[in-house]
């Protein structure tokens, strides 16, 4: 078994396509199925259930997933050890990130990053704060920028990055839309809701707020976007409980941002999740160091 062939099924695995992945690796297609064909000739099982539409893992895939990822990760960390003795920073940061975290500029602190370290090939993934978890203890991502991530679920570090209010976000023609007026929670019963898919920090935020408030709600319209959902409360198709800095952006103009009352005041986290520090890269290490620089905050 070779780091190739791994390399080879974790690209297939990620993509769910042969094409898609061998795009990815630069090889061709054919090689590419060759080599996912030897692995399944050595392990002397299927990895993949393939379709003329679909490729999923099977059950061993799915195993060896988890394993291969940790295999990958090891020998990148190996390289990037060898090379950061030799006063060089080479190999690659892939960094996983919530949409619109608080607390740190993503745009600025990776162009700060290549500019200190131009050898480094910077790999970005923005995915849900589950998805990031799952992707920095399996070694698929280096460290990640997530939200409301609780110390039961996570077992490596935890760097905080900011912490703010959950607000209301309506259209002004809205009923809460009153000046210097808190909303109580029981006054949004019946309420339409706007709001991420269950996985994104917000709505995992907002859905804990409302369980321990003991309000139930409908979320009525899912979406995956910030942009997305500051339209639909534009346009009075509902109501929104989002990060209060969301209510600053341009495209929040207009709308109407107001305060929750009572004992349960939600709160929007974000923090640097990072491996255990025995784990951790040199590109995360180098990476976290710019973190903590003002101005990229």
């Amino acid at each position: 078994m070779e780091l190739r062939q791994l390399e080879h099924f974790v690209a297939v695995a990620e993509e769910r396509h042969f094409t898609r992945a061998a795009e990815r690796l630069a090889v061709s297609q054919s090689g590419l199925s060759a080599s996912v064909r030897a692995l399944e000739h050595e392990l002397r099982t299927p990895l993949f259930s393939r379709t003329t539409r679909t490729v999923r893992l099977t059950e061993a895939g799915a195993a060896l997933l988890v394993e291969a990822e940790r295999t990958l990760a090891g020998a990148r960390a190996a390289r990037d050890a060898v090379d950061a003795v030799r006063g060089l920073l080479r190999g690659t940061l892939t960094l996983g990130v919530e949409q619109c975290v608080a607390g740190v500029s993503t745009a600025r602190l990776l162009a700060a990053f290549h500019r200190e370290h131009p050898h480094m090939e910077i790999r970005l993934r923005q995915e849900g704060t589950s998805s990031l978890l799952e992707g920095v203890a399996g070694g698929r991502l280096d460290l990640a920028f997530a939200a409301t991530v609780s110390p039961p679920e996570w077992r490596g570090e935890l760097v905080p990055l900011a912490r703010e209010p959950m607000v209301v976000l309506c259209a002004p023609g809205h009923r809460l839309a009153q000046e210097d007026v808190r909303v109580a929670w029981g006054e949004l019963r019946g309420e339409s809701f706007i709001d991420f898919h269950p996985d994104w920090g917000p709505r995992r935020a907002a859905d804990e707020a409302f369980a321990a408030a003991g309000v139930r709600r409908t979320v009525a319209l899912e979406v995956n976007d910030v942009h997305s959902l500051l339209e639909l409360v534009h346009e009075g198709l509902g109501i929104a409980v989002v990060p209060h800095h969301f209510s600053r952006k341009p495209e929040a103009r207009g709308l109407v941002a107001v305060e929750l009352d009572g004992a349960h005041r939600p709160a929007y986290e974000s923090v640097v999740v990072l491996p255990p520090a025995q784990a951790m890269t040199p590109g995360a290490k180098a990476l976290m160091a710019l973190v903590r620089e003002a101005p990229l905050r």
